[in-house]
């Protein structure tokens, strides 16, 4: 098992804990996280695009002129797609654009994802994630003392108000708990800021 730092609130190493490497100690499997990735945005998305067809515009009952001898192509409606104000051909429908990947795929890219982070040493574990009241700075303070730059991901056993609410205003900052932790976000965060029980959490869920 590796063994990784852990750090208070106000960036002190306190201890150290040991990570099961079955979670974080594999190697990243790049084909499976990008199908997450792509899986999560995809399922993500709203899917209500409209566009109207002929059948669907307004007017156009009357043919605009004579089937022939007027010199111009024959037209049945002028609310065909050649035509301004004329329907849209195969444009978007609204359709489900979800999809589901298998569950050992899920489980692989998921692992593959913490790997990653501590093999580039961007995992930070906190000994403990505890506010009294909700208050920014003390959020802002904490990843100054733990010499966060960029975006970060603060990862809890479980969802905490004061946490999300404190952090909330923090451009490049989202929180998450254990149970809605996903791989693309992360990936799409610099720095993973997990609580050492948190870590415990992920660990039983996914070794």
């Amino acid at each position: 098992m590796s063994v990784i730092s852990v750090f208070d609130m106000a960036g002190n190493k306190v201890s150290e804990t040991e990570l099961n490497d079955g979670v974080f100690g594999i190697t990243p499997n790049e084909g499976v996280m990008h199908a997450m990735v792509v899986n999560y945005l995809a399922n993500q998305r709203q899917g209500t695009q409209s566009t109207l067809t002929r059948t669907e515009v307004r007017g156009g009952g009357r043919k605009p002129w004579r089937q022939k001898g007027t010199g111009h192509a024959r037209q049945g409606s002028t609310r065909a797609p050649q035509w301004v104000h004329g329907g849209v051909a195969l444009g978007p429908k609204p359709r489900d654009y979800r999809y589901a990947l298998n569950k050992k795929v899920r489980r692989l890219a998921m692992k593959s994802a913490l790997s990653s982070k501590v093999i580039d040493n961007n995992m930070i574990v906190l000994d403990s994630l505890a506010l009294d009241s909700f208050r920014t700075k003390t959020i802002v303070e904490m990843l100054k003392a733990l010499n966060v730059e960029g975006k970060a991901l603060i990862v809890t056993a479980e969802a905490d108000t004061k946490v999300i609410k404190s952090a909330a205003n923090i451009p490049g900052v989202k929180t998450a708990a254990v149970n809605t932790l996903n791989v693309y976000d992360i990936l799409n965060y610099d720095k993973f800021i997990v609580v050492k029980n948190a870590v415990g959490k992920i660990e039983e869920v996914y070794a």
